[in-house]
């Protein structure tokens, strides 16, 4: 279509297509496992922001994110072998993610310090939440400023679906552990947003 002597091209099917397709995983997993530097740098294209945010989410400041996303990538590489191809890849490749950054927690042994956060801030969960009058980056923002431990098990349990015996496995506490600290998250959340509204 032409405006004023310019050509205008209108988001065709097709145009739309190219914008939002999604890599050809295995096509990209199989090219990788090859040492082809060109598909390795199309997965990291693909994945980058997603598993960014993820790392954000656990970490909770961008330096700590940004060493656990190259330490992810670098584990996600060297672990491409064992993909089988069953299942989604970018599944996959979060639990990589989400595991780097629990390594590292657990290194800085910052999961049990959470337990002598002052519990000042707890507030009843019965309580209805404000929660709709935020937007998701403020929400983000509340949550990565939650201590290490609480904002961990927040993360596994709302974010990513883990059951509390699954969150005690993983990071070697108890389930009660595991639902306190979520409870606690809860409230401080709670607290946060209506301090704020």
């Amino acid at each position: 279509m032409q405006l004023f002597g310019v050509n205008l091209h209108l988001n065709s099917r097709e145009q739309l297509k190219k914008k939002s397709s999604k890599p050809d995983w295995l096509t990209l997993v199989s090219r990788c496992k090859n040492g082809d530097r060109g598909a390795q740098k199309a997965m990291y294209d693909a994945l980058a922001r997603k598993m960014f945010a993820v790392c954000m989410r656990y970490m909770g400041n961008r330096q700590d994110a940004e060493d656990i996303l190259q330490d992810g990538f670098v584990t996600l590489f060297s672990k491409l072998e064992s993909y089988s191809g069953a299942g989604s890849f970018e599944g996959w490749a979060r639990k990589i993610f989400v595991n780097t950054a629990l390594m590292s927690l657990r290194k800085k042994d910052v999961l049990r310090q959470s337990d002598d956060v002052d519990t000042a801030w707890y507030i009843s969960a019965d309580e209805p939440t404000p929660v709709q009058k935020i937007g998701y980056q403020e929400l983000s923002k509340m949550i990565s400023e939650l201590p290490p431990g609480f904002r961990t098990v927040f993360n596994m349990y709302i974010i990513e679906g883990y059951s509390h015996k699954e969150i005690a496995e993983a990071l070697g506490v108890s389930e009660a552990t595991s639902r306190s600290q979520l409870q606690r998250a809860r409230a401080m959340l709670q607290g946060k947003i209506k301090e704020k509204y």
